[in-house]
Formats: structure tokens, C-alpha cells, sequence
């Protein structure tokens, strides 16, 4: 099987059917091929082991599943339990330099978590808090979907940068922002709810109340009296 980006567009563009597929969630300018979402997974699948120019080539096509499909790529590349930290790092480094490539919130919630919040796990999760002061709502989404990573299993550290991370985004005028707080935090409500809830009581009304219900959705029922 050859392993290059053209292979992986002609793979998809057999497969594509736009009107039986037409993923009109897709809001961004690029050509919608019309490829059922669990078909691209399975292409992509196919592609871990692709070289990173060819993702990079991925990535400069116009069209909204190739780009999908290389963060599908460097997703499962990650997820590999034998992948080296210097190929971790390569993948990161790449989701950052070419998140301009990203136009919708599914790439971001198809590889932030593994290529960009596990790379950070064990290390200085400072780059999360630049990509929440970004002007770009999807990095926004980058910062508020990558700490999805210190939930399963627990990281105390990662979770305490995820509720800070919260903080800060929770009233994001962007709902593409808004709406990853609220899943960020029902995750973390599962993994620790001390201080999930502690988070609660703290910010109180502050806090969006779909924020509020979706933070509260894992955590424990009060005893009654």
C-alpha cells in the first residue's frame, strides 16, 4: 500500500457518496467530498503510519475530510503504545504549526486531547493558556479540549489546569469555546469530583448555567438529611 497523501484523497474520493453523506455539521469554505464519517476513520486508520510531509500535504488540501482525516492520522499515530516521544513530539509540534489548516470543531475534538494534551501531560501545560488567549475561537478550542486528556486516568496536575483553563474560557463569547467548557468539566466531575465541586462553589453564578449543569452531570448526589 503506498503511503502518501494522494493515495489517502483517492482512497476517500472512492468512497465518497455526497448525497447519501452531504456532513452539512461542516461550516467551513472547503469542497465537501460527501465520505460517511466512520468510512473516513477506517481510510485513516489505514494511514497511521503515514510520513509527517505527507500530512502536511493532507493539510494543504482544500477540501474539509483530507484535512479531517490527517488529524485522524496523527491521532492514531499517538495512540500507539510503542510511538516514541520524539514521534509524539513531531505530531504536537505539527497540530501547533498548522492549526491555521483547522476551520471546524471536529479536527480540533479528533486529535487535541491525544496529540496535544497527552504530549503536555508530564510536561509545562504553558502552551494551553497562549492557545486561550488566542483570538482564533478554534484555538480556544484547542486550550478547553486538549486537558480532556488528564481525565482518563486522573492527572491531579492536568486537572487542576483544566479547571483554571475553565475558568478562563467559560463565558467565551464563542459557543464553539462555551460548549467544550461544559464537557471539560463533567469529564473532570468523573476523575475528581472534590474538586470539580470545590471549582462550583467557588464561581458560583459566575459561571454560564449550561456550564453549571453539564460540570454537575458526574458528580455525586448531596446526602439527604
Amino acid at each position: 500500500m503506498e503511503l502518501t497523501a494522494d493515495a489517502l484523497v483517492a482512497d476517500l474520493r472512492a468512497a465518497a457518496d455526497p448525497a447519501a453523506h452531504p456532513n452539512r455539521h461542516y461550516a467551513g469554505d472547503g469542497e465537501v467530498l460527501g465520505v460517511r464519517m466512520g468510512t473516513l476513520f477506517d481510510i485513516a486508520k489505514c494511514y497511521t503510519a503515514l510520513p509527517l510531509d505527507e500530512v502536511h500535504r493532507l493539510l494543504d488540501e482544500p477540501g474539509y475530510e483530507p484535512r479531517l482525516a490527517a488529524f485522524c492520522v496523527l491521532d492514531f499515530a499517538v495512540r500507539r503504545p510503542r510511538a516514541a516521544d520524539d514521534e509524539r513530539e513531531a505530531r504536537y509540534r505539527l497540530y501547533l504549526d498548522r492549526h491555521d489548516r483547522i476551520d471546524t470543531w471536529d479536527m480540533v475534538d479528533r486529535a487535541a486531547p491525544r496529540v496535544v494534551g497527552a504530549f503536555l501531560r508530564d510536561r509545562s501545560r504553558a502552551p494551553l493558556f497562549e492557545l486561550a488567549r488566542s483570538d482564533d475561537p478554534l484555538r480556544r478550542r484547542t486550550a478547553m479540549t486538549a486537558p480532556l486528556a488528564y481525565t482518563r486516568p486522573p492527572h491531579p496536575a492536568g486537572i487542576a489546569d483544566l479547571l483554571r483553563l475553565a475558568e478562563l474560557l467559560a463565558d467565551d463569547a464563542d459557543p464553539v469555546v462555551r460548549k467544550p467548557v461544559g464537557i471539560a468539566l463533567r469529564h473532570a466531575g468523573g476523575a475528581d469530583p472534590a474538586a470539580v465541586r470545590a471549582f462550583l462553589d467557588r464561581l458560583g453564578d459566575r459561571l454560564p448555567a449550561p456550564v453549571r449543569r453539564a460540570a454537575a452531570e458526574k458528580l455525586p448526589r448531596a446526602a439527604g438529611p
